[in-house]
Protein backbone atom coordinates (compact mmCIF):
# COMPACT_ATOMS: atom_id res chain seq x y z
CA UNK A 1 0.00 0.00 0.00
CA UNK A 2 0.61 3.56 -0.40
CA UNK A 3 0.56 5.20 3.30
CA UNK A 4 0.84 8.76 4.03
CA UNK A 5 1.50 9.57 7.42
CA UNK A 6 1.06 13.18 9.43
CA UNK A 7 3.51 12.84 12.49
CA UNK A 8 1.56 15.61 14.91
CA UNK A 9 3.82 17.55 17.42
CA UNK A 10 4.38 15.03 19.82
CA UNK A 11 5.90 12.72 17.52
CA UNK A 12 8.86 15.64 17.82
CA UNK A 13 8.10 17.53 21.01
CA UNK A 14 5.62 16.70 23.95
CA UNK A 15 3.94 19.52 25.59
CA UNK A 16 5.79 21.23 28.46
CA UNK A 17 9.44 20.05 27.33
CA UNK A 18 12.04 22.63 25.78
CA UNK A 19 12.44 23.49 22.15
CA UNK A 20 16.02 21.62 22.54
CA UNK A 21 17.30 19.64 19.86
CA UNK A 22 18.76 16.98 21.36
CA UNK A 23 15.25 16.24 22.87
CA UNK A 24 13.46 16.85 19.94
CA UNK A 25 16.54 14.10 18.06
CA UNK A 26 15.31 11.51 20.88
CA UNK A 27 11.55 11.75 20.13
CA UNK A 28 11.85 11.83 16.21
CA UNK A 29 14.31 8.30 16.93
CA UNK A 30 11.31 7.01 18.83
CA UNK A 31 9.15 7.99 16.10
CA UNK A 32 11.19 6.44 13.64
CA UNK A 33 11.18 3.22 15.58
CA UNK A 34 7.69 3.21 15.10
CA UNK A 35 6.80 3.57 12.07
CA UNK A 36 10.13 1.46 10.65
CA UNK A 37 8.07 -1.40 10.37
CA UNK A 38 5.33 -0.25 8.03
CA UNK A 39 8.08 1.15 6.05
CA UNK A 40 9.56 -2.22 5.49
CA UNK A 41 6.24 -3.64 3.66
CA UNK A 42 4.84 -0.38 2.12
CA UNK A 43 5.24 3.02 0.28
CA UNK A 44 5.59 5.23 2.93
CA UNK A 45 5.45 9.41 2.66
CA UNK A 46 5.96 11.04 6.20
CA UNK A 47 4.88 14.64 6.93
CA UNK A 48 4.89 16.55 9.84
CA UNK A 49 3.86 19.60 12.56
CA UNK A 50 6.51 22.26 13.18
CA UNK A 51 4.25 25.32 15.37
CA UNK A 52 6.52 25.17 18.31
CA UNK A 53 9.87 25.18 15.93
CA UNK A 54 8.66 27.95 13.76
CA UNK A 55 7.85 29.89 16.39
CA UNK A 56 11.05 29.50 18.23
CA UNK A 57 12.26 30.79 15.03
CA UNK A 58 10.46 34.21 15.06
CA UNK A 59 11.51 34.55 18.65
CA UNK A 60 14.75 33.99 17.71
CA UNK A 61 15.11 36.09 14.29
CA UNK A 62 12.64 38.87 16.65
CA UNK A 63 15.66 38.93 19.21
CA UNK A 64 18.43 40.68 16.46
CA UNK A 65 17.31 43.61 15.68
CA UNK A 66 20.09 45.13 13.10
CA UNK A 67 17.51 43.43 10.67
CA UNK A 68 13.89 43.11 9.75
CA UNK A 69 12.29 40.09 10.79
CA UNK A 70 12.62 37.22 8.48
CA UNK A 71 8.43 36.20 7.32
CA UNK A 72 6.93 33.42 8.06
CA UNK A 73 7.45 31.68 4.69
CA UNK A 74 11.14 31.79 5.00
CA UNK A 75 10.78 30.49 9.04
CA UNK A 76 8.61 27.74 7.79
CA UNK A 77 11.08 26.58 5.39
CA UNK A 78 14.11 26.93 7.71
CA UNK A 79 11.66 24.04 10.39
CA UNK A 80 10.65 22.15 7.43
CA UNK A 81 14.25 21.42 6.80
CA UNK A 82 15.91 21.27 10.25
CA UNK A 83 12.83 18.70 11.09
CA UNK A 84 13.07 17.12 7.86
CA UNK A 85 16.95 16.28 8.51
CA UNK A 86 16.21 14.75 11.74
CA UNK A 87 13.82 12.80 10.33
CA UNK A 88 15.69 11.74 7.50
CA UNK A 89 18.22 10.68 9.64
CA UNK A 90 16.52 8.64 12.21
CA UNK A 91 14.94 6.92 9.15
CA UNK A 92 17.62 6.35 7.66
CA UNK A 93 19.33 4.84 10.86
CA UNK A 94 16.26 2.49 11.20
CA UNK A 95 15.71 1.09 7.46
CA UNK A 96 19.52 0.97 6.29
CA UNK A 97 18.36 -0.27 2.61
CA UNK A 98 16.38 2.28 2.25
CA UNK A 99 16.64 5.60 0.06
CA UNK A 100 15.17 8.56 2.14
CA UNK A 101 14.82 12.19 0.92
CA UNK A 102 13.53 15.51 2.45
CA UNK A 103 11.77 17.70 0.09
CA UNK A 104 11.03 21.35 0.63
CA UNK A 105 7.39 21.87 -0.15
CA UNK A 106 5.87 24.47 -1.46
CA UNK A 107 2.02 24.81 -0.99
CA UNK A 108 -0.66 27.47 -3.06
CA UNK A 109 -3.13 29.28 -0.81
CA UNK A 110 -5.71 31.79 -1.92
CA UNK A 111 -4.48 35.21 -1.04
CA UNK A 112 -8.36 36.29 -0.35
CA UNK A 113 -8.97 33.53 1.92
CA UNK A 114 -10.66 34.66 4.77
CA UNK A 115 -8.28 32.77 7.36
CA UNK A 116 -6.20 36.29 6.76
CA UNK A 117 -8.24 38.14 8.17
CA UNK A 118 -8.65 35.79 11.26
CA UNK A 119 -5.54 34.78 12.75
CA UNK A 120 -6.31 31.21 14.39
CA UNK A 121 -3.04 29.27 13.88
CA UNK A 122 -0.74 28.61 17.32
CA UNK A 123 2.70 28.56 17.12
CA UNK A 124 5.71 29.19 19.61
CA UNK A 125 6.06 28.48 22.91
CA UNK A 126 3.50 28.72 25.93
CA UNK A 127 2.91 32.12 27.86
CA UNK A 128 1.42 32.99 30.82
CA UNK A 129 -1.46 35.31 29.81
CA UNK A 130 -0.13 39.24 30.86
CA UNK A 131 3.74 38.25 28.99
CA UNK A 132 1.87 37.10 25.76
CA UNK A 133 -0.38 40.38 25.93
CA UNK A 134 2.81 42.20 26.48
CA UNK A 135 4.35 40.43 23.34
CA UNK A 136 1.24 41.12 21.74
CA UNK A 137 1.45 45.11 22.00
CA UNK A 138 5.39 45.07 21.48
CA UNK A 139 5.11 42.96 17.95
CA UNK A 140 1.74 43.30 16.53
CA UNK A 141 1.17 40.18 17.66
CA UNK A 142 -2.46 38.48 17.90
CA UNK A 143 -2.76 36.02 20.73
CA UNK A 144 -5.00 33.71 22.03
CA UNK A 145 -5.94 30.86 25.00
CA UNK A 146 -3.90 27.78 24.51
CA UNK A 147 -4.75 25.22 27.57
CA UNK A 148 -3.61 26.83 30.81
CA UNK A 149 -1.64 29.76 28.83
CA UNK A 150 -1.28 32.21 25.79
CA UNK A 151 0.10 31.33 21.87
CA UNK A 152 0.62 33.96 19.81
CA UNK A 153 -1.58 32.64 16.58
CA UNK A 154 -1.01 33.75 12.70
CA UNK A 155 -3.52 33.10 9.85
CA UNK A 156 -4.23 29.60 8.20
CA UNK A 157 -5.48 29.27 4.73
CA UNK A 158 -6.36 26.38 3.18
CA UNK A 159 -3.60 24.43 1.22
CA UNK A 160 -4.87 24.65 -2.66
CA UNK A 161 -2.29 22.72 -4.83
CA UNK A 162 1.15 20.87 -4.01
CA UNK A 163 3.94 22.79 -6.28
CA UNK A 164 5.91 19.79 -5.59
CA UNK A 165 3.89 17.23 -6.34
CA UNK A 166 5.21 15.43 -9.76
CA UNK A 167 8.75 15.61 -7.71
CA UNK A 168 7.19 13.72 -4.78
CA UNK A 169 5.13 11.07 -7.16
CA UNK A 170 8.53 10.34 -8.75
CA UNK A 171 10.56 9.84 -5.41
CA UNK A 172 7.97 7.81 -4.64
CA UNK A 173 7.57 5.64 -7.63
CA UNK A 174 11.50 5.16 -7.60
CA UNK A 175 11.13 3.44 -3.62
CA UNK A 176 12.27 6.39 -1.90
CA UNK A 177 10.74 6.95 1.65
CA UNK A 178 9.91 10.79 1.00
CA UNK A 179 9.56 13.53 4.02
CA UNK A 180 7.87 16.26 2.54
CA UNK A 181 5.47 19.16 3.19
CA UNK A 182 6.23 19.69 6.55
CA UNK A 183 4.60 22.07 8.72
CA UNK A 184 1.82 22.81 6.28
CA UNK A 185 4.46 23.25 3.52
CA UNK A 186 5.69 26.64 2.87
CA UNK A 187 2.61 28.82 2.15
CA UNK A 188 2.82 30.89 -1.42
CA UNK A 189 0.43 32.50 -4.13
CA UNK A 190 0.50 33.22 -7.36
CA UNK A 191 0.37 37.02 -7.98
CA UNK A 192 -0.72 38.44 -11.67
CA UNK A 193 2.07 37.98 -13.31
CA UNK A 194 2.23 34.23 -12.64
CA UNK A 195 5.10 34.37 -10.13
CA UNK A 196 4.66 32.34 -6.67
CA UNK A 197 5.49 34.29 -4.27
CA UNK A 198 5.62 33.43 -0.28
CA UNK A 199 3.12 34.73 1.86
CA UNK A 200 3.09 35.15 5.62
CA UNK A 201 0.83 32.42 7.03
CA UNK A 202 1.00 28.49 8.44
CA UNK A 203 -0.82 26.34 6.74
CA UNK A 204 -2.77 24.34 8.97
CA UNK A 205 -0.36 20.27 8.77
CA UNK A 206 -3.96 17.89 8.86
CA UNK A 207 -5.37 20.04 5.41
CA UNK A 208 -2.03 20.01 4.12
CA UNK A 209 -1.48 16.33 4.71
CA UNK A 210 -4.74 15.06 3.67
CA UNK A 211 -4.17 17.21 0.14
CA UNK A 212 -1.05 15.61 -0.28
CA UNK A 213 -2.48 11.76 0.54
CA UNK A 214 -5.72 12.94 -1.94
CA UNK A 215 -3.31 14.03 -4.87
CA UNK A 216 -0.66 11.02 -4.15
CA UNK A 217 -3.76 8.88 -4.63
CA UNK A 218 -3.04 6.90 -1.52
CA UNK A 219 -4.41 3.42 -0.24
CA UNK A 220 -4.08 4.88 3.52
CA UNK A 221 -3.75 7.83 5.51
CA UNK A 222 -2.64 8.01 9.06
CA UNK A 223 -2.66 10.80 11.56
CA UNK A 224 -0.54 10.20 14.41
CA UNK A 225 -0.42 12.03 17.98
CA UNK A 226 -0.68 11.62 21.68
CA UNK A 227 -4.46 10.74 21.93
CA UNK A 228 -5.45 6.80 21.21
CA UNK A 229 -8.58 7.41 19.25
CA UNK A 230 -11.24 9.61 18.13
CA UNK A 231 -14.11 10.26 21.59
CA UNK A 232 -17.03 11.59 21.61
CA UNK A 233 -17.91 13.63 24.79
CA UNK A 234 -14.36 14.11 25.03
CA UNK A 235 -12.57 14.86 28.37
CA UNK A 236 -16.33 13.91 30.55
CA UNK A 237 -17.19 10.75 32.79
CA UNK A 238 -19.54 9.43 29.34
CA UNK A 239 -16.22 9.78 27.06
CA UNK A 240 -16.10 6.62 24.63
CA UNK A 241 -13.48 6.19 22.10
CA UNK A 242 -14.64 5.15 18.22
CA UNK A 243 -13.14 2.46 16.81
CA UNK A 244 -14.86 3.03 13.26
CA UNK A 245 -16.99 5.46 11.61
CA UNK A 246 -17.93 6.33 8.32
CA UNK A 247 -17.52 10.10 7.35
CA UNK A 248 -21.08 10.61 7.40
CA UNK A 249 -20.94 9.49 11.48
CA UNK A 250 -18.38 11.83 12.00
CA UNK A 251 -19.37 15.00 10.39
CA UNK A 252 -21.75 15.77 12.62
CA UNK A 253 -19.64 15.29 16.13
CA UNK A 254 -18.92 18.78 18.17
CA UNK A 255 -15.08 18.11 17.75
CA UNK A 256 -12.56 20.78 19.11
CA UNK A 257 -11.47 23.20 16.38
CA UNK A 258 -7.87 23.56 17.62
CA UNK A 259 -7.07 19.44 17.87
CA UNK A 260 -9.46 16.62 16.62
CA UNK A 261 -11.33 18.87 14.59
CA UNK A 262 -8.72 19.31 11.76
CA UNK A 263 -7.79 15.99 11.68
CA UNK A 264 -11.00 14.10 12.03
CA UNK A 265 -12.37 16.82 8.63
CA UNK A 266 -8.94 15.85 6.65
CA UNK A 267 -9.69 11.95 7.44
CA UNK A 268 -13.16 12.59 5.92
CA UNK A 269 -11.95 14.33 3.10
CA UNK A 270 -9.05 11.66 2.48
CA UNK A 271 -12.01 9.13 1.95
CA UNK A 272 -14.68 10.99 0.21
CA UNK A 273 -11.97 11.67 -2.30
CA UNK A 274 -11.50 7.82 -2.70
CA UNK A 275 -8.93 6.68 -0.14
CA UNK A 276 -9.49 2.98 0.94
CA UNK A 277 -9.27 4.27 4.46
CA UNK A 278 -7.77 7.19 6.98
CA UNK A 279 -6.81 5.87 10.72
CA UNK A 280 -6.39 8.42 13.73
CA UNK A 281 -4.27 7.18 16.54
CA UNK A 282 -1.64 7.33 18.94
CA UNK A 283 2.51 7.11 17.23
CA UNK A 284 3.12 3.86 18.82
CA UNK A 285 0.42 2.20 17.68
CA UNK A 286 1.13 2.71 14.11
CA UNK A 287 0.58 -1.06 12.82
CA UNK A 288 -2.57 -1.24 14.83
CA UNK A 289 -4.04 1.59 12.73
CA UNK A 290 -3.24 -0.03 9.72
CA UNK A 291 -4.72 -3.64 10.73
CA UNK A 292 -7.68 -2.00 12.48
CA UNK A 293 -6.30 -3.41 16.12
CA UNK A 294 -5.94 0.34 17.31
CA UNK A 295 -7.19 3.86 16.73
CA UNK A 296 -10.57 5.21 15.00
CA UNK A 297 -10.85 3.86 11.52
CA UNK A 298 -12.53 6.14 9.04
CA UNK A 299 -13.72 4.31 5.76
CA UNK A 300 -16.39 4.78 3.13
CA UNK A 301 -17.91 1.18 2.95
CA UNK A 302 -17.82 -1.53 5.46
CA UNK A 303 -17.58 0.50 8.45
CA UNK A 304 -20.49 1.75 10.81
CA UNK A 305 -19.87 3.61 13.55
CA UNK A 306 -18.74 1.03 16.94
CA UNK A 307 -16.81 2.27 19.92
CA UNK A 308 -14.24 0.27 21.84
CA UNK A 309 -14.16 -1.26 24.81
Amino acid sequence: MRIVIALGGNALLRRGEPLEAELQQRNIERAAQAIAPLARDHELVITHGNGPQVGLLALQSAAYTDVKQYPLDVLGAESEGMIGYMLEQAFANELEQRDVATLLTRIEVDENDPAFERPTKPIGPVYEESVARELAEQRGWSVEPDGDGYRRVVPSPRPRRIIEINTIRTLVNAGVLVVCAGGGGIPVIRVPSGDIVGIEAVIDKDHAAGLLARQLEADAFLMLTDVDAVYVDWNTPDQRAIASASPADLRGLDLPAGSMGPKVAAACEFVEGGGSFAAIGRLDDASGLVDGTAGTRIAQTGESLSFRP
